[in-house]
């Protein structure tokens, strides 16, 4: 394809849209609903998201990583803490977080504050971990430049040597989850003629009591 055929591609998107007076109070629930609809279309990976962070010296980043815990505590994944993201949310833990469910013609972006899971909760997890991927989280400086391939696959049989099979390979210091807190959560769902819904929910504690208050902008 031409780069400039970019410009005239189109999808017509075709919803029922997002009915607000069905709403539920908070977003979670919404979330977990097109979670549901996202497996039952059969798309892949439902539970990728982009996550994206600012360094120390304001330069941005994102990244696709797997969602693995959504609760009302927030959102969780998991990384080597001296990875890229990890130095970054170290020195600015404010991120933005995009679950794309393109076939649904659906997104969902949580805008929050990242902080490290309890280190039981990271080892917990760790512990269902396939052993090769348990091992490559000991092997690779995650981020840092490699001069080659081969390297990598000799630091990794290494490893597989310091813990041989059937002995238990531990979660390493370094590696651990980072858990999302929302601040406010956009639901983004395509509508016809480019009149998108987007509905946004905000943490916020107002006299009625209310720990989320809702509003729509404009596509």
């Amino acid at each position: 394809m031409h780069p400039a055929d970019l410009a005239r591609l189109r999808r017509e998107y075709e919803s029922a849209g997002i009915d607000v007076d069905t709403l539920p109070g908070e977003p979670l629930r919404l979330w977990r609903a097109w979670l549901s609809d996202a497996e039952r279309a059969g798309i892949a990976e439902i539970n990728a998201m982009v996550v994206s962070t600012v360094d120390a010296g304001g330069t941005p980043s994102s990244r696709t990583v797997l969602c693995k815990g959504a609760d009302d505590r927030g959102f969780v994944f998991f990384t080597n803490y001296d990875s890229r993201k990890g130095r970054a949310i170290s020195a600015e833990p404010r991120v933005c977080l995009l679950f794309p469910w393109h076939p649904l013609a659906r997104q969902v972006i949580v805008i929050g504050s990242a902080g490290r899971v309890p280190r039981a909760e990271s080892e917990a997890y760790f512990a269902t971990r396939p052993r090769g991927a348990q091992l490559s989280a000991w092997a690779s400086a995650q981020s840092s430049r490699v001069a080659h391939r081969s390297a990598l696959e000799q630091a990794w049989a290494q490893m597989e040597q310091r813990f041989p099979e059937g002995e238990v390979v531990p979660c390493p210091p370094h590696w651990g989850g980072f858990r999302v807190v929302a601040e406010s959560v956009e639901f983004w769902q395509g509508r016809q003629d480019r009149l998108h819904d987007r509905l946004v929910y905000r943490r916020t504690q107002d006299p009625a009591g209310r720990t989320w208050t809702v509003e729509r902008l404009s596509p």
